[in-house]
């Protein structure tokens, strides 16, 4: 990487958008620096040449450091998806935060990527919280280029996760009167070449509204799914009562946690259409339409190469908790010499959980992750990246990959709800003309509540963990 090129910082790295931009511009030969509250989480990503660096926008004393050299910055940060009642306030104070440093530290443009309508017309509290923050932002002084797009159609985004789950699964749907909602969704990839773009036009500034090439209703946006994927889909539009039950529902049947899917249900009463189309002539991006869009995050799913899903933020568990010594543990630990080499073993333990299930227990697994809803939890609908690999940072159901070494280690920590710290580890080393597998799960009680919860759920171990190894040597041996 070239030192004498521009500074860019992105944060927000871990995020949807965030994970997807990185490589792009380091392979358009960018000179990146990404900030992080855990870089341990992105140890697992594939940017070579960036720079990573960690700090908290929310934290003016960490970002003095952070930007310094820093030509221009993406906000990418947003705290929606947090199981916290002033997600609005708290966006808010982060971007005043963030702007403030940047005016400071002499940063030429910050670059955001916001949410498209006039959230005066609606009660969105996503919506105006998007244009709060892209407001805050150029508040100290920083010229700043704002993108706002409305639904973002691709592999793993909230917005078409829920799409699909709900086409997928419900063959008729009585829906809100909010199908009828007027939206014009914009693939990932168009987002993306524009957010990189950016950076070619370092003297535009202001607000720039992007869009696909189809305005739909939210009804037509999932018959167009429907028929895409041969499905015959009958929706019903109605007045609901309370609106909260939509909520309820979409949390129910699709994977979107509730926290995510009430501001995300919310922001569908709002019309989300392209007012100014100057984005088309500053730009040279050509948008795709609609079912462009939709093939090719389907197809992304049927080749696994899904880049970020909408859960790759959520902390769920205690950020920067790390397993240390094994004082102060509850553990539990069985091994089994495997006749197989390690590799094979490692790759056995490395497709637990998602579509794959877990090969021990998997409805006892199941209902743990029910519990953990119901205390509003992560649950189990997190699912995988990617049904075979993995990589740190990555979720897998209600665990999160902490540490990874091939053909080794692999270290989950659980971001369930517990009284307590928790990881399930597996190691493998050579052992004669085959391997030894050890499985070990550690738990770090807090207080009395943690040792309760510890020895509650011991008798369902006694059956899971000793059923589970013996499921991967199975499994290592048959090279399944």
């Amino acid at each position: 990487m070239d030192p004498g090129k521009p500074l860019i910082l992105v944060t927000g790295a871990t995020g949807y958008i965030g994970g997807r931009l990185m490589p792009r511009l380091l392979s358009a030969g960018h000179r990146v620096r990404c900030l992080a509250r855990n870089p341990e989480r992105m140890a697992g990503r594939n940017w070579p040449g960036a720079e990573l660096v960690q700090g908290d926008v929310s934290d003016a004393a960490s970002l003095e450091p952070v930007l310094q050299g820093v030509s221009q910055a993406y906000y990418l940060v947003h705290a929606m998806a947090e199981d916290r009642p002033d997600f609005r306030g708290r966006d808010l104070r982060q971007a005043l935060t963030f702007a403030e440093a940047c005016a400071k530290a002499g940063v030429r443009r910050i670059i955001y990527l916001g949410g498209l309508g006039d959230a005066t017309r609606h009660r969105s509290e996503h919506l105006a919280s998007r244009q709060e923050v892209g407001a805050a932002l150029g508040s100290t002084g920083v010229p700043v280029l704002e993108f706002r797009a409305a639904v973002i159609v691709g592999s793993g985004s909230a917005s078409f996760e829920m799409i699909r789950h709900l086409t997928e699964r419900l063959p008729v749907m009585i829906t809100p009167r909010w199908v009828n909602t007027r939206c014009q969704p914009i693939g990932v990839r168009d987002v993306l070449a524009y957010l990189v773009e950016a950076l070619e036009h370092p003297e535009v500034t202001g607000i720039f509204e992007i869009g696909g090439r189809d305005v739909l209703d939210y009804r037509r946006m999932m018959l167009g799914y429907a028929e895409v994927r041969g499905l015959r889909r009958l929706i019903i539009p109605m007045n609901v009562p309370l609106p909260v039950l939509s909520v309820l529902w979409v949390d129910l049947v699709t994977p979107i946690p509730l926290p995510l899917a009430g501001p995300l249900v919310e922001g569908m009463g709002t019309e989300v259409v392209v007012q100014d189309p100057r984005a088309l002539e500053v730009f040279r991006v050509k948008p795709m339409g609609y079912r462009e869009a939709l093939a090719l995050a389907l197809q992304r799913l049927d080749e696994d190469a899904v880049e970020t899903t909408w859960a790759s933020s959520l902390a769920g568990g205690p950020e920067g908790r790390a397993l240390g010594s094994y004082e102060g543990m509850l553990l539990e630990r069985h091994h089994r010499y495997v006749k197989a080499p390690p590799h094979a073993v490692f790759q056995a333990f490395c497709a637990l959980g998602g579509e794959n299930g877990w090969p021990a227990g998997n409805w006892l697994w199941q209902i743990r992750g029910l519990l953990d809803r119901a205390v509003r939890g992560v649950g189990m609908r997190r699912g995988r990246r990617h049904p075979k690999t993995l990589r740190v940072g990555d979720p897998v159901d209600f665990w999160r990959v902490e540490a990874l070494e091939p053909d080794r280690l692999l270290r989950l920590r659980a971001d369930m709800r517990v009284n307590g710290h928790a990881w399930l580890q597996f190691t493998v080393r050579p052992e004669g003309a085959g391997s030894r597998l050890e499985q070990t799960a550690f738990f770090e009680p807090h207080g009395l509540l943690g040792l309760l919860y510890w020895y509650a759920v011991l008798p369902f171990h006694v059956f899971v963990f000793p059923a589970m190894i013996r499921a991967l040597k199975r499994r290592a041996e048959s090279g399944m």
